[in-house]
């Protein structure tokens, strides 16, 4: 997402003009302050407890996870010589006898523990949990009787949606829900295609088998069967043609999925990967969920949606999401960066990231007005692995020390630009910080200084020079004794203690 904040905003006028929704025949929205229209939806606000809650985690689990191949299983199988393709003829068979319908059963969950999970997330500071809903395999991980290919009825057999948000709730922790379904009907195109070469030349794959059209959608996905690559820039006008080709038919059962999944459990927060879609269908699927909301707390919804979209979040309407990625400044209101230890969908022996960049991207995140989601992908099985259950317990030992400076703080000061002129940073452009860099958040009268390296002896914080603000206390949090420290036209000046009092950033209280 490259693109300057002020460009991005000043496309809001030019490109989302239009006010009104048509009414989408048969469908009823909750009764409640929004209307399906972008004016009206202008009038929500974020509410108070996501601006204090900071950090989530996420499953994005389902059964993309079985195979333990990374992300997008379900269509790089149908990608014909991409190593998931060849992954699978060796391990199922050929796409065109052996499809993704058959790799479903293969999704088990036998070591599925929700209470267990949810338990330790909160543990390691996470204030919300957010669970897969439905990615852009089609497949729900929900109770739903208007679509046969669900987690109940198949793979493990489970209310997944359901289990993980009863012990959200048991946990005290918000709950969200992932849909990934908008994009789908696209995206699974290539499953209606067929080898260019080799024994099985134009044999169709198991997706032009009409049989299976409620999960790899009618003969007219076809038209994207030699679609290789999927590129949607969400902050351009230009972006809407990704829906084009996309039936009406489609659009409404879309809306009637998510509708269902909104009406079952009202979750806390939804998350579209994308932005506002299909239009009308779009809008009443947000009206309906805020009225949800709304009903649920007094006339004023709690609930958070999230666009990718900057123009979407310029007035009201939703929180903006960024993802695997950083705003370069301290963002006017609540975001969401959303980034991953690996793949999203769980790759074995994948590199992870280590605790101090997930460390370091929460705190940056923190400073700069926004939230961190992270995904702690789940195997096949349902049990993280030992690598993840290191990560998750380090995260936790720092958060027991450092969660004071994080949980409903605000940002303070200047952000420090990472590319001028970008409305995010790509995480893998970012540069590994060290003891020289300096991240502050406020929280009444406290200012906090995080220093995201360990510094040999001595810092000095410039931002924090003498002038009207005269420093009357410093301390470290996590280090019991008091700190040798003063502060002069330079800088505040702090000698390190002889140990740390925790790895990765350490913060510094001042008053």
């Amino acid at each position: 997402m490259n693109i300057s904040r002020r460009t991005a905003l000043a496309l809001l006028g030019a490109a989302w003009r239009r006010g009104g929704a048509a009414q989408i025949p048969g469908i009823e929205i909750a009764k409640g302050p929004f209307q399906a229209t972008r004016e009206s939806l202008r009038a929500y606000t974020i509410p108070p407890w996501f601006h204090d809650a900071k950090f989530g985690i996420w499953a994005h689990w389902g059964p993309q996870s079985a195979p333990e191949q990374g992300d997008w299983y379900a269509r790089r199988m149908y990608d014909e010589g991409s190593p998931v393709y060849k992954w699978h003829v060796e391990h199922f068979g050929h796409p065109s006898k052996v499809g993704y319908k058959d790799v479903i059963p293969t999704f088990k969950g036998e070591k599925f523990d929700p209470e267990n999970l949810v338990g330790a997330y909160k543990r390691a500071g996470a204030k919300y949990f957010m669970s897969m809903g439905v990615h852009h395999d089609n497949f729900n991980m929900w109770n739903s009787p208007n679509h046969r290919w669900n987690a109940v009825a198949m793979g493990p057999k489970k209310d997944v949606v359901g289990l993980f948000q009863k012990a959200a709730v048991r946990h005290g922790l918000r709950f969200g829900v992932s849909e990934h379904l908008w994009l789908s009907y696209r995206w699974f195109g290539l499953s209606h295609g067929s080898d260019s070469q080799g024994p099985y030349k134009g044999a169709p794959y198991d997706g032009a088998d009409q049989r299976y059209a409620d999960l790899y959608h009618d003969a007219g996905a076809a038209r994207f069967a030699n679609s290789k690559t999927l590129s949607i820039d969400y902050q351009t006008e230009a972006s809407s043609s990704y829906e084009d080709g996309t039936p009406d038919s489609f659009r409404r059962m879309y809306l009637e999925r998510i509708k269902d999944l909104h009406d079952r459990y009202q979750p806390d927060l939804w998350y579209a990967d994308g932005p506002i879609s299909f239009e009308d269908y779009g809008l009443t699927l947000l009206a309906n969920y805020y009225n949800l909301s709304a009903r649920k707390h007094g006339g004023k919804p709690e609930a958070v949606f999230f666009s990718k979209r900057t123009a979407d979040c310029a007035t009201g309407t939703c929180a903006l999401d960024v993802e695997r990625g950083i705003v370069d400044t301290i963002w006017p209101e609540p975001y969401q960066t959303d980034t991953c230890l690996g793949n999203w969908h769980y790759k074995r022996d994948i590199t992870y990231k280590s605790t101090k960049t997930i460390v370091d991207m929460l705190v940056d995140v923190v400073s700069r007005n926004g939230n961190l989601l992270l995904n702690i992908p789940l195997p096949g099985s349902g049990e993280p692995d030992d690598r993840e259950l290191k990560i998750l317990s380090e995260i936790t030992d720092w958060m027991d020390i450092n969660g004071e400076a994080i949980f409903a703080t605000r940002p303070w000061g200047k952000a420090v630009p990472h590319a001028a002129g970008d409305v995010s940073t790509s995480e893998s452009r970012r540069r590994a910080l060290t003891a020289d860099d300096v991240r502050f958040t406020v929280k009444g009268k406290s200012l906090y200084a995080f220093l995201m390296g360990w510094p040999d002896r001595e810092t000095t914080i410039t931002a924090l020079a003498l002038d009207a603000r005269k420093i009357e206390h410093v301390e470290m949090l996590g280090f019991k004794a008091p700190l040798h420290w003063s502060q002069d036209e330079s800088g505040l000046k702090v000698t390190m203690p002889p140990t740390k009092p925790c790895d990765h950033a350490i913060a510094l209280k001042i008053t």
